[in-house]
């Protein structure tokens, strides 16, 4: 499982003109799962972001999680996270997991957070979204669990 995470003021995902998600402070998640993941590794990448610490402390340096400081946390699904770009000009989607195990997953990653985090929002699997950001930094970081 992959995440992408970027340290955002706010960002939001539209569907067909419709906001289904937004957050003020926090991290945007783009979430790109692979054949082999299960729910123990969507636990271990939650664990991990809502723990990582990208966010100023007193001093400036990155010392505070999203966790430590409320912010919003939007898990947005993204297939092509999980190609293999590593040869040719056209990226390889052998290794991402099946519709089904996707979005089954990405829910269940969704509902932990929602029981672990206050702030939660998330986008809709497989839908064409639209993606609005204000990035922070800019601070981004790949994740792997």
């Amino acid at each position: 499982m992959k995440a992408l995470i970027q340290r955002v003021r706010q960002a939001r995902v539209e569907v067909a003109g419709e906001i289904v998600g937004a957050i003020d402070q926090g991290l945007l998640v783009l979430v790109g799962i692979e054949r082999e993941d299960d729910r123990a590794r969507a636990d271990k990448l939650l664990h991990k972001l809502l723990r990582y610490r990208v966010f100023a402390d007193a001093e400036g340096r990155m010392n505070r999680s999203v966790s430590d400081i409320g912010g919003g946390l939007l898990l947005v699904s993204q297939f092509t996270l999980a190609a293999d770009t590593r040869s040719g000009l056209r990226p390889s989607f052998s290794s991402a997991a099946p519709p089904g195990l996707g979005e089954e997953l990405y829910d269940y990653l969704v509902r932990q957070a929602g029981a672990q985090h206050a702030q939660v929002a998330c986008g809709r699997f497989g839908a064409d979204m639209q993606v609005h950001l204000q990035n922070d930094g800019p601070v981004t970081f790949l994740l792997e669990s």
